[in-house]
């Protein structure tokens, strides 16, 4: 799949989805929001409704599977139970698990590194981060787990939290276009 995708489910954290895709915005990248329901508008976990760019059916209609390349990147904001909706959606977990096994770099923060890419194979010996109290499956996989704020292992960035969300799109956008776009960013955001 071509591209950069922000999945939205009901129950998301909305800092988390926000700050990261207006980073990434700020740097260029024109990450798209998706709906994974039938309707563009998606609610956070704290009662705040967005309007994403399209819903999960146009998303499919419109996306470029045709090959995934490493600057190609699926992001799963956290929040509960937002994480578990996205994870709960076959359909989505499938296109991801295609889409890293075609070396398409994935991003989750919060509950999302456990809860949704916790289903994707071979993470033994990959570092990556979450929420506090969601490490144990994935520690249970062989992942190495050192709590840190963000950590990015080849084409798997994940970050622990909302007040992480800057940090965590710093590092998407540092992964797509390097350390320099990353601090221009930074920078301009008085960070």
């Amino acid at each position: 799949m071509k591209g950069v995708y922000m999945f939205f489910a009901n129950g998301f954290e909305e800092t988390e989805a926000l700050a990261t895709a207006d980073v990434l915005k700020r740097g260029g990248i024109p990450v798209k929001m998706v709906s994974v329901h039938d309707d563009k508008f998606v609610t956070s976990s704290h009662h705040v409704t967005v309007v994403t760019d399209m819903t999960f059916g146009e998303f499919k209609e419109n996306a470029d599977f045709s090959g995934t390349g490493e600057k190609d990147v699926m992001i799963f904001p956290g929040g509960m139970p937002g994480s578990t909706n996205l994870a709960e959606k076959a359909e989505l977990m499938e296109i991801l698990r295609k889409h890293y096994s075609e070396g398409g770099a994935v991003a989750a923060i919060c509950a999302a590194p456990s809860v949704v890419l916790g289903k994707l194979p071979g993470l033994s010996g990959k570092r990556m981060t979450c929420y506090d109290g969601f490490e144990k499956p994935l520690v249970d996989q062989g992942v190495k787990y050192a709590g840190k704020n963000v950590e990015t292992d080849g084409n798997i960035i994940t970050g622990r939290g909302p007040g992480l969300s800057i940090d965590f799109g710093l590092a998407i956008l540092a992964y797509l276009k390097g350390e320099e776009a990353a601090a221009e960013v930074k920078s301009g955001m008085m960070l």
